[in-house]
């Protein structure tokens, strides 16, 4: 007999047979995605390798056509100093009894700088004074002689025509009549003589006293007070005077550059710790006269630059730049893409024939290859203006934003060396 069924147990049912299968078809489901997705990896990745196409853009590097500013440039290194300076020095000997400036001191033309102690000075002009009154005052006796001279001789003249006389007493006259008047003539000589040792006198006693030729600044001082300076052999330097408001460039140029250079054409430099500023200026002229360092000639080109704050001081190393040629707003392109290497044709690094020959009328052509649209790349033939180490000009054959080949990529470096050509992704 069946047993009593318990009114407080609780109805069981048997589920569906549709929520029992409910988790297998999810399961199976996630599996057949996994392996679709895995399958399609796999065909991508088939396909990309061994099927598709080589991508001939991946070989390369690529650069843009762009418009900019080009400079042709020779370097040089330079140094400055004042264009306009005196080196000023004493005419006179003797102690230095005073400096009254010092480094870095302003003057104007007149300033007094220096003085030499003038007690010798001093005496030579007393004493040359002192001859002068004496030759002077010996001056007033001859002449006073030369008057009785006169008057003796009227008087011999006057007693001969009335025959009262001997002819040698108007003899003796007439000698000393000319005898006074020589000594006079000698006398005045040595007067104007000394009147000249006085000036020169004179002159050196101002000399003593050592005057601003030049407004300017004070660069250096080279004698020390109470120093005794001996001009009788070389002219001692005492200090320089420099004008600051006009510097200029000395720059040394090598043999192989200097032809490059004309006067007239623009330069610009930069100095050590000027934050990259740039002073201009216009090359002034080219010394013919070299000097030789180390075996090497170098030539020295001048030019000027105008210092109104002082910012450029003396002896600065400058960084010159000449500019040979120039362009501004103009297609460029690099250097590297009119001389790119071979591509599997040329896997041992050869350049590609061609590039950067001249073309007709002396124009300066090069062969570029450029990528089109489409993926594809085409050589073609353009007209070069001026260049640098970096940059080329493009005057015709280009235009802005084209891509040309400016080299071998890296990874097609390895794939060129393995004999395997990168393939070309496909496209969806």
């Amino acid at each position: 007999m069946p047993s009593p069924r318990d009114p407080n147990a609780p109805d069981r049912k048997a589920a569906p047979p549709s929520r029992r299968s409910a988790p297998r078809r999810a399961a199976r489901l996630a599996v057949f995605v996994v392996a679709l997705a895995l399958l399609g990896a796999g065909g991508w990745f088939a396909w990309s390798t061994w099927l598709a196409e080589p991508d001939e853009l991946a070989r390369y590097q690529l650069a843009t056509v762009t418009r900019g500013d080009l400079e042709d440039l020779v370097t040089a290194t330079g140094t400055l100093q004042p264009r306009d300076y005196v080196d000023v020095g004493a005419q006179v000997s003797g102690q230095l009894r005073k400096i009254h400036v010092e480094v870095g001191s302003e003057v104007k033309a007149g300033d007094l700088l220096a003085e030499i102690d003038p007690v010798v000075l001093q005496s030579r002009v007393d004493a040359t004074r002192a001859q002068l009154r004496n030759q002077r005052a010996l001056l007033q006796d001859r002449e006073a002689t030369l008057t009785l001279a006169e008057i003796q001789h009227r008087r011999q003249k006057n007693l001969m025509a009335e025959d009262a006389t001997t002819e040698e007493a108007l003899q003796n006259a007439e000698a000393a009549l000319r005898s006074a008047q020589a000594q006079i003539e000698s006398l005045r000589a040595q007067i104007d003589q000394t009147e000249s040792n006085l000036r020169a006198d004179e002159a050196n006693l101002n000399y003593a006293r050592i005057f601003a030729p030049i407004g300017g600044t004070v660069v250096s001082i080279t004698a020390r007070q109470g120093q005794t300076l001996n001009s009788v052999q070389q002219a001692p330097v005492i200090l320089r005077v420099a004008d600051l408001s006009t510097m200029t460039v000395a720059t040394q140029v090598s043999e192989a550059d200097v032809g490059r250079l004309r006067p007239g054409m623009d330069v610009w430099f930069t100095t050590l710790g000027g934050q990259g500023r740039r002073y201009s200026g216009t090359l002034r002229k080219i010394e013919p006269t070299p000097t030789v360092t180390n075996n090497v000639v170098l030539y020295n080109a001048l030019f000027d630059v105008p210092n109104p704050n002082r910012a450029l001081m003396t002896q600065m190393t400058a960084q010159v730049f000449f500019v040979a040629a120039a362009a501004q707003d103009t297609l460029v392109v690099p250097m590297s893409a009119l001389a790119v290497p071979g591509d599997a044709g040329h896997r041992d690094g050869r350049r590609r024939p061609g590039v950067s020959a001249t073309g007709e009328g002396g124009k300066r052509t090069a062969t570029v290859r450029v990528a089109t649209p489409d993926g594809r790349l085409e050589e073609r033939q353009v007209e070069l203006g001026i260049s640098n180490r970096v940059q080329a000009q493009v005057l015709a054959g280009l235009e802005e934003g084209e891509r040309v080949v400016s080299g071998i990529s890296a990874g097609a470096r390895g794939d060129g060396a393995s004999g395997q050509a990168p393939r070309m992704r496909p496209r969806l």
